[in-house]
């Protein structure tokens, strides 16, 4: 796994010993990343190097960098513990508390006043709390990115991340959940017996088949929105990037062979909305028996792996298994999407090399884009709950709003989050 590191390098002032030190890293086959003076004294400079590289690579640069004779390695640290240190969230007043009247007023004895009113008149919950901004995102960690059964309190650095995102771009508080158990009918009754803190639920990192009776069910009996993120998040940022890469290559993404490797929440997900859409064949290469049943159920068919490159237009690999695809399996004229995290299916350079027309990994296809706006525009439209009309609004608004040279609009911009919403919101009220 490719991790980024700074990398604390004294080197001698003198022409060319930076450029020197620079090309020994790139000899072990590092990506620079950035690089800044910390300072200079006398005849030497400290840099800050950050670079992104594996174990191995990292055990060859630094030998490499011990026998030079105009540059010493003071130190290394990692830049993504560092940022996680002390965690990414906090709870933050939205109101000022600087007086015993404004404490009187929104704690005791005031705030019995709110209370009863929104006893009388349950609905006033919505306009005298915070319960329309906030989703409970629950997770029991069997399914966590692509490392799989690791616990939930493992997991909490990805819940943590998903209400940052929230926060920052949709203004929506997301509350962390961690659950112990791994039944689906324990979970479900977990959910169920906290549920009215929220105004929706965010299920994350659910393995596969027990999300879809988890959400299923949830969906059943909840009278708000309920969404799975790894099936529909992921869906519908993966239809956006088809559409804007089909539409740029002039292909017809609904008269397609799509080809779908690996059928778990993101799979089965992104093939359900892309027959949803109007695509109308639809291969599944899976090694789970139960994975590929679910698929035909949903009106596509089994294939081989073989089979499937061998017949796909459009290949999406979503198996979680590092060089999954072999270069020379990639046929002229194919796309791919290998979109598995933190190593794609295939490398995308590699798949151009080898005749793709389009090739791209989830590094471009990022299901940061999805939830937050999907659940902003359920919360505003106060839907009982997501529809495949609000998927598909939310996909048509990303490809529309990718710039020239992009698969999809720039996750860090909030105007394409609440444009997304809003798309959300409208296709919610048609629905209701």
């Amino acid at each position: 796994m490719q991790v980024p590191e700074i990398l604390v390098i004294e080197s001698q002032h003198r022409p060319g010993n930076l450029g020197r030190i620079l090309t020994t890293i790139g000899e072990c086959g590092i990506v620079i990343d950035h690089i800044s003076l910390v300072r200079r004294a006398q005849d030497r400079s400290v840099w800050e190097i950050t670079v992104e590289m594996d174990e191995a690579a990292g055990k060859q640069l630094y030998d490499r960098l011990a026998q030079l004779p105009y540059g010493k390695l003071l130190g290394r640290s990692d830049r993504v513990f560092n940022r996680h240190r002390g965690g990414k969230i906090e709870t933050v007043s939205k109101v000022p508390l600087d007086s015993l009247q404004q404490l009187r007023d929104l704690y005791t004895p005031g705030v019995a006043r709110v209370c009863l009113a929104i006893r009388k008149q349950p609905e006033k919950v919505w306009e005298y709390t915070n319960l329309g901004n906030t989703v409970g995102i629950i997770t029991n960690g069997t399914a966590i990115l692509g490392l799989g059964h690791i616990g939930a309190l493992p997991g909490l650095p990805v819940m943590e991340g998903k209400a940052m995102i929230y926060a920052k771009f949709v203004g929506i508080s997301g509350v962390p959940i961690l659950l112990k158990d791994t039944d689906p009918g324990k979970v479900i009754a977990a959910v169920l017996a906290i549920e009215s803190s929220f105004g929706a639920i965010h299920l994350e990192d659910f393995a596969a088949p027990a999300c879809f009776e988890i959400e299923a069910e949830l969906i059943r009996l909840l009278d708000k929105p309920v969404m799975q993120d790894d099936q529909h998040g992921t869906a519908v940022v993966a239809l956006g990037a088809l559409l804007t890469a089909t539409r740029r290559v002039g292909r017809d993404l609904k008269g397609a062979v799509i080809g779908q490797i690996g059928l778990g929440a993101a799979g089965i997900g992104i093939a359900r909305l892309l027959m949803c859409y109007g695509v109308k064949q639809v291969l599944g290469a899976d090694l789970r028996e139960e994975a590929l049943a679910r698929l035909e159920v949903m009106g596509g068919k089994r294939a081989s792996l073989a089979e499937l490159m061998q017949t796909a237009d459009i290949v999406i690999a979503t198996s979680g298994v590092k060089g999954l695809i072999k270069p020379e399996w990639v046929r002229k004229g194919q796309m791919v999407f290998a979109l598995s995290n933190p190593e794609p299916e295939i490398e995308p350079r590699m798949a151009l090399e080898h005749g793709a027309a389009f090739a791209t990994d989830g590094r471009s296809v990022n299901n940061a884009l999805g939830f937050p706006a999907l659940f902003r525009g359920a919360l505003d439209a106060r839907a009982k709950g997501f529809s495949d009309g609000m998927y598909l609004a939310a996909a048509a608004k990303l490809s529309e709003l990718a710039p020239p040279d992009e698969l999809l609009p720039h996750v860090l911009d909030k105007s394409v989050h609440m444009a997304v919403a809003e798309a959300v919101r409208q296709a919610a009220s048609i629905s209701q």
